[in-house]
């Protein structure tokens, strides 16, 4: 009798660690995979002093690399203080339009001042979600996520909700460290899947040294965006990478 109860209690203890802990996120977060790997904090809305960058030539050598044309239309998401943003309006001119966007709410009223100071008449400012960066379908050109992918909480939802925002031959451009997420970077293989994932395809790869890190460019995936449901989950990529 004692070994019959000490069984079964074992049996009960196996099924309550065998059960899914509950899922804390947002309802229109759950249909998505859970990113299996932490999430850097933002500690500031510059990456780097703007002088230091332009000496080293990084948004024009990145912009360069993205085909960024006069009247193409942008996005600067996670734009800051607005370094990309206002060479991407020099950029694309008077005929282009450049959207920046962020969810620090003082860095976008610092931004906007900037733009008005600056009289930047072709960039517009919208806030962001940390799971959705709310673009309008079919209308960008090229979305740039500059030194901050890594401290996207929800990236499947994110990637899934910004696959529509690409025009036809548009593309996402990543810049990011060759590092662990929470180590402000995210390593190129956690990076690919993750995409993948989200139904894109890389189209460019580039270690960029004078970036700090990598240069990637992808496009929407010929088969298109899969159901949330049916997502791969990049865990094994995350767990090899993290040590979990």
């Amino acid at each position: 009798m004692i070994l019959r109860r000490a069984i079964l209690a074992g049996l009960v203890l196996l099924g309550a660690c065998s059960r899914a802990a509950p899922d804390d996120r947002a309802a229109q977060d759950r249909p998505f995979p859970r990113a299996d790997r932490p999430v850097a904090k933002v500690v500031s809305t510059q990456w780097s002093t703007e002088e230091l960058r332009d000496r080293q030539g990084e948004a024009q050598d990145v912009m360069d690399e993205a085909g960024v044309a006069p009247g193409m239309t942008v996005a600067d998401i996670g734009a800051g203080e607005g370094y990309y943003t206002v060479r991407l309006a020099a950029r694309v001119g008077e005929k282009g339009r450049v959207l920046a966007e962020d969810i620090d709410s003082g860095a976008l009223t610092r931004l906007g001042a900037r733009v008005e100071r600056e009289q930047l008449d072709t960039v517009s400012i919208k806030p962001g979600a940390p799971d959705d960066p709310q673009l309008p379908a079919h209308s960008f050109d090229r979305v740039f996520l500059i030194h901050m992918y890594h401290e996207i909480a929800e990236p499947y939802a994110f990637l899934w909700r910004l696959w529509p925002a690409l025009k036809p031959g548009g593309s996402v451009v990543v810049v990011d460290a060759e590092r662990p997420t929470a180590q402000h970077g995210t390593p190129t293989a956690l990076l690919l899947c993750e995409f993948e994932s989200a139904g894109f395809r890389l189209v460019a790869f580039r270690r960029k040294p004078d970036v700090s890190g990598y240069y990637a460019q992808f496009a929407a995936a010929e088969n298109g965006r899969p159901e949330p449901g049916k997502m791969r989950s990049c865990r094994e990529e995350a767990s090899r990478i993290t040590g979990r």
